[in-house]
């Protein structure tokens, strides 16, 4: 991204399209500002037909043979652009990873509570980490652990696929969950 500094601002501006006397090249393929082709000429004769109509002449397509250029606003374009990129980013759902963690002498009631909280997080649509800290002998007794997070599994399976399976390391026990895709009902 081509980025502008002002008065401390960082303005990020998504073209990188070379314009007027920026262009290298000695011909180009020319388009006007309503899409019609101009055809081949020099860039210095597409400059002044430019310049004529108080445009730009704005390189778009680069790797082409000979470049295509374009008589356009340029302002105008990069404001069209950005407005293009910020829809986009409107668009974009961030999934987070959010973390339940358990000992293997978590009680039956906690334990509800604690799927409780999963659940809520999966319907918001993020994953869900469900980790078993072991301490000091609790090591001794995985199975405990293991034990615990498949009723996990079997109790969320409805609503939660398994994204990484129950992995052990170090003292620590987990399984990443996901939410499962909803199906959508059809509309008549």
């Amino acid at each position: 991204m081509n980025l502008l500094k002002r008065e401390g601002w960082t303005i990020a501006s998504p073209v990188k399209a070379r314009r007027n006397e920026q262009i290298k090249a000695h011909q180009v393929r020319v388009i006007d500002m309503e899409g019609r082709q101009l055809g081949i000429m020099d860039t210095h004769r597409a400059l002044e037909i430019a310049y004529e109509q108080g445009l730009d002449l704005v390189e778009v397509a680069p790797q082409a043979k000979p470049p295509v250029c374009k008589i356009m606003d340029y302002g105008k374009y990069v404001y069209q652009q950005q407005k293009k990129l910020q829809e986009a980013r409107k668009k974009q759902v961030q999934v987070q990873l959010k973390e339940v963690k358990l000992r293997p002498k978590t009680d039956e009631h906690d334990l509800n509570t604690k799927m409780n909280h999963i659940k809520r997080f999966l319907a918001k649509g993020d994953r869900c980490k469900v980790s078993i800290f072991f301490r000091g002998r609790e090591v001794l007794h995985k199975h405990q652990g293991e034990e615990m997070l498949n009723t996990i599994i079997e109790e969320l399976s409805d609503v939660a696929k398994i994204e990484q399976g129950p992995k052990f390391e170090g003292k620590n026990m987990f399984v990443i969950l996901a939410p499962k895709a909803q199906k959508t009902p059809k509309k008549k």
